[in-house]
This record gives structure tokens, sequence and C-alpha cells, in this order.
């Protein structure tokens, strides 16, 4: 096939892009990812925080917290901050606090988290290879050697696999240490994964429990305005564009990320369509790209076995194998019992432990608060009383999406 050779009398394809007017200022400040300097609304818990993680400065050992919310309350923005703070603050000071940060749906397991804590603390050296509590002693020695109170954050804690051996050992790390301790921050989107928790594991991890509670319209309204100042040029926002965007996020969930995205997406769309301005109508087109964006993000975020279940739910209504016609205009309906019977039979076949019916019930229940799914009680027509389940999103995009992040985890 012949080369594509551009000739020096063509323009590059990019030249006249880069010439064209952009919107943004700084991309980077709306999307989701950017933490800000200042966190509005989140001033109390801020204060919370800091409050008890102090101990550490103090040369003692900080309470285990467990931070739990919706997407998009702030948890980890708020979170990092004050470690941030905290670290920054120690250094100048005694030097006996260190922090470390770990997202569990990165590292899932308690020998990956231990190996991510350690790239930290040993930057020069790895572990890999190393038996799981050869590296914990490891930690412990680094601790006790430099007398350090270490505070490990682990967001998205319930994507953990072995969560109870993890906690245990960080927990129970501090029978070792005289003048150095190992405290947890928890974090996590699932407001119900805390009633999960082996008992051992919820005393000693919920020392103290904040809920972040989700944004209301005005709160997003101003959090929006304030990076719209940072991520856009002068005047490009249509305000009512911006009321839309926090009413639709906070109509939805009261969620900061939603918002976020709400105008990330907008701004692209005036771009394309070479605009000066973003208004209601780009707020609008972006809407429907962003809620499926959310979707498939969350459902990337949803634990192993919660990812079973909607795994088996979407392959049956992909398939048809056992879909249920309930009335003449509605399809891919299915019956409770053979879900779970889909369930079992994926999870057994992936090597997974497979749940009881009562946990199968309280994870279906679950999906349904997550608005993945619909489901209903059966009535006339039926035979018995039983469980009617449907797929709120397309369920070849919610199958192709799951079968690659099962097979990653797997």
């Amino acid at each position: 096939m012949q080369a594509l050779v551009q000739t020096p009398s063509e323009k590059n394809i990019f030249e006249s892009l880069l010439k064209e007017q952009n919107i943004f200022r700084d991309r980077n400040a709306i999307t989701p990812h950017f933490t800000p300097k200042r966190l509005p609304f989140r001033d109390k818990q801020i204060s919370e925080l800091s409050f008890t993680l102090r101990n550490a400065l103090q040369g003692k050992k900080a309470d285990n917290i467990f931070v739990y919310g919706k997407v998009g309350t702030g948890k980890t923005c708020t979170v990092k901050f004050v470690m941030q703070q905290l670290e920054a603050f120690a250094l100048q000071n005694n030097g006996r606090a260190e922090t470390v940060y770990v997202n569990c749906r990165t590292y899932n397991s308690k020998y990956k988290v231990l190996q991510r804590v350690m790239q930290k603390f040993f930057a020069e050296e790895s572990f890999v290879g190393f038996s799981s509590s050869f590296v914990f002693e490891k930690l412990l020695d680094y601790a006790r050697k430099n007398k350090k109170h270490l505070l490990i954050c682990l967001d998205e804690i319930d994507k953990v696999k072995d969560l109870d051996d993890l906690i245990y050992a960080l927990t129970r790390a501090n029978d070792e240490l005289e003048k150095s301790s190992v405290s947890v921050v928890g974090i996590s989107n699932n407001i119900l994964f805390k009633d999960k928790l082996d008992t051992r594991t919820k005393s000693a991890l919920c020392e103290l429990e904040m809920v972040f509670p989700p944004y209301n319209a005005e709160e997003l309204r101003q959090i929006l305005s304030e990076r719209i100042s940072l991520a856009f040029q002068d005047n490009v926002v249509d305000q009512s564009a911006i009321n839309l965007a926090s009413a639709v996020a906070a109509r939805e969930s009261g969620d900061a990320r939603t918002a976020v995205m709400l105008l990330l997406r907008a701004g692209e769309f005036a771009e394309k369509s070479k605009s000066s301005k973003i208004t209601d109508s780009d707020i609008i087109k972006a809407k429907r790209k962003v809620e499926e964006e959310l979707v498939f993000n969350l459902i990337s975020t949803l634990p192993l076995q919660q990812q079973l279940v909607l795994f088996a739910i979407s392959s049956l209504s992909v398939n048809g194998k056992g879909t249920r016609k309930i009335t003449g205009s509605e399809e891919n309906i299915l019956f409770s019992g053979d879900v779970y019977g889909e369930y079992n039979r994926i999870a057994s076949s992936l090597g997974e432990t497979v749940v009881s019916a009562r946990w199968y019930r309280e994870y279906v229940s679950e999906l349904e608060t997550y608005g993945l799914i619909i489901t209903t009680q059966s009535g006339k027509g039926i035979r018995g009383s039983t469980r009617l389940i449907k797929l709120a999103c397309d369920p070849e995009k919610i199958f192709n999406t799951l079968k690659k992040e099962i097979m990653k985890s797997a």
C-alpha cells in the first residue's frame, strides 16, 4: 500500500483546528478528575476529618474512618485535600505523619494494596514476588524504625476481594507498634456496603463514620460557577445553561460529577459547531451522552458479585434465554428465579463464590437503587408470586461492558 506523504504545499489537518477560537481556557478544570483548591459546601466534613486525623500529628494513633455516600458528593476530593494538608504540615514540623492514597478499583486485593503502599514508602525498591506477610512486615518495620503514624486511604474499598483479611491485618498492626501506628480511611460509593462487612471488620473500620449528602441545585450552581471561571473563556457559558445543568444534576442524583460532565460535553458540542456560546440546547444534547457515560462508569465500579448479577440479567436479555413476554408490548422481562439460576451458572464457571438467595435479592435491590434495573412483583396471569426484572439500559451495551470488566477481574 502506498504511504501517505504530505507535500510541503499541503496543510496539516490539525493546523486549521488549532487556529480556531477555543472556548476552553483550561479543559482539565471541568473534568471529574480535577481537584479544586477550594471545596465549597464541605467545610463541615473537612473540619470533622481534620479534627480526627490530627492525632497523627500529635504522635498518637488516629481513629479509623469510613466515608460513604453517592458518586459525585465530594468524598475523594475532601479526603485527599485533608490528607495533603496533613502531610504538608507534618513535613514542616515533626514529620511524624505520612499518608498514602490507594484506588482499590486498580489495587483490588490485600497483596496489591500492600504493594501500592510500599511504593510510596520505598520508591527505589520493588517487592514484587515477595509474600504478602513479608511485605506487611516491611511496612511495620518502616513505621516502627521511623516512628511514623501512617494514614492509608482506601478509595472504593468495596472493590477489595479479601477486605476482611486486609482490614484485620492493618488494624492489628497497632498491637505490634508502640511509638507508631497505622490508621485506615475507607471510602465507598455504596451506602449499603458496610452492612455486608464481617462483624470484626466493621467494628475495626467504622470507628468513625461520615456520610456525604448529595448537593442541591443551588450548591451545584455555585460549584459550576467556580469551575467555569477556571475552565472557560470569559462570557462563554450562558447563565441559563448553568442553571439547567445544575437543575438536571440535582434532580437526577445531586451529583457534582454529573453537573461537571454536562458542561464539559456541552462545551465540546458548542466547539464542534463553531459556536462561541454554551446554551441550553448544548446542555440538552449533552444530557443523553453523559447519562450513558455515567451508567457505564457506575457499572465498572460495582463490586464483583453485583457485576455478576447484572451480567446474568444482561446475558438473558441479549440471548433471549429465560426471557418472558409478560404483555404484548414489553419484552426482556425476566423472572428473578431465572436470573438467579443464570447468576449461579456464571459465578460457578468463573470459580467465584455463589451467594445465597437472600444476598442475591439484596444485590438486585441495590442495582435498582442505582437505576440500572427496574423490578416489580408479578401480578395476574402468573402462577405464584415472583419478582420481575428488566434492564433500564441497553442490554447489549451492558453485556459487552461487563464482559470486559469481569474478565479483567478474573
